[in-house]
């Protein structure tokens, strides 16, 4: 393929060019790469794009940017402050004295702390006159019945649930009464051996002995999974709950009772429930 431009006067050519196909397509693809390289730079170093609608402009970035890091931020602060708080109310609970309370007051763009006692309630005040003085939770009656025992022995729970009858000689009740739930698993206080396996009013009774002239014995039991005879760890199941459902009140409590060298002693002195 010849172009040319001839004069019409002088019937003269001046000037001419021969194209070939090979020539006019790398015309073509160079005049393409030098149209990319051209949008590329204009891109990469101009602001170009921000006069094009739905592009934002770096500034905007920016700020979005820094906002989310200050609320990052203010998270975290959030954050450690109260585990600042929880740890100085855990060390004051450990020292005998009385935690506070932390409010945040907003003073500008900072935040203050206003440090506040906790006042004790009524229910804290009773519990913390039972736990200290002479009545039936008293923890120094507990250290004290433990030393007039002469024994220092500390069972396991043999179930899982709420004390609701308490040992009484006056009442000839020998033994703790638990509340708990329906077929929940009766477990032994220690290693020992079965000495006797009978049937009670309203279930099963288990009798084990221990070491130390201990004995246990278990109450109100159905399915009972021990044998005369049979050598038992701590925490092994001997039996479960007599009670099926909940809301029965004619069936019993898991009751439990200690004996040791052939005295009924107080549960709680030696089980940690």
């Amino acid at each position: 393929m010849r172009f040319s431009m001839s004069d019409p006067i002088l019937h003269k050519e001046e000037w001419s060019v021969h194209i070939t196909p090979a020539g006019l397509l790398a015309s073509v693809g160079a005049f393409c790469v030098f149209l990319f390289l051209l949008v590329l730079v204009l891109v990469s170093y101009t602001p170009i794009l921000d006069i094009f609608p739905g592009f934002r402009t770096a500034a905007e970035k920016t700020h979005d940017d820094l906002v989310q890091n200050i609320m990052r931020i203010d998270s975290l602060e959030r954050r450690m402050n109260d585990m600042l708080t929880y740890n100085e109310n855990i060390a004051m609970i450990m020292e005998g004295r009385t935690p506070v309370v932390r409010t945040p007051l907003s003073d500008g763009d900072t935040t203050t702390l206003d440090k506040t006692l906790v006042p004790p309630s009524q229910f804290d005040s009773l519990l913390r006159a039972q736990m200290e003085g002479d009545g039936e939770y008293s923890l120094a009656r507990t250290l004290q019945q433990r030393a007039q025992g002469g024994n220092t022995l500390i069972f396991v729970a043999p179930a899982e649930g709420i004390i609701t009858r308490h040992f009484s000689r006056e009442d000839n009740y020998l033994g703790v009464g638990i509340q708990s739930s329906p077929n929940a698993p009766v477990t032994a206080i220690d290693d020992g051996t079965v000495v006797a396996v009978a049937e009670g009013e309203r279930g099963s009774v288990v009798t084990v002995q221990h070491f130390n002239g201990f004995v246990s014995v278990y109450r109100n039991l159905a399915q009972v999974l021990v044998v005369k005879g049979q050598s038992i760890k701590s925490r092994q199941v001997v039996g479960y709950n007599a009670m099926p459902s909940v809301g029965d009140r004619t069936n019993p409590l898991v009751e439990v009772e200690l004996w040791h060298e052939g005295r009924a002693v107080d549960p709680e002195v030696y089980i940690v429930f």
